[in-house]
């Protein structure tokens, strides 16, 4: 069975939230947005629609990553 993360069930706050919409903004996958806020992603996908964020890449090179 897998781990429960850190912050299962608990009530989001407001730095997390505002920690959310800055992994939105620079391409952070969905998985390693919910690894560093200690969620799952269903919850991250369900916290950043409630909150009006999109997840969807603005670019297609994560991590403003860009060719040389």
């Amino acid at each position: 069975m897998a781990k429960t993360p850190k912050n299962h069930g608990k009530d989001w706050t407001k730095s997390e939230v505002s920690q959310l919409q800055k992994l939105a903004k620079g391409n952070t996958p969905t998985g390693l947005a919910a690894y560093k806020l200690g969620r799952t992603e269903d919850a991250v996908r369900s916290k950043a629609s409630d909150e009006n964020i999109s997840l969807k890449p603005t670019n297609q090179s994560p991590y403003n990553r860009r060719k040389k």
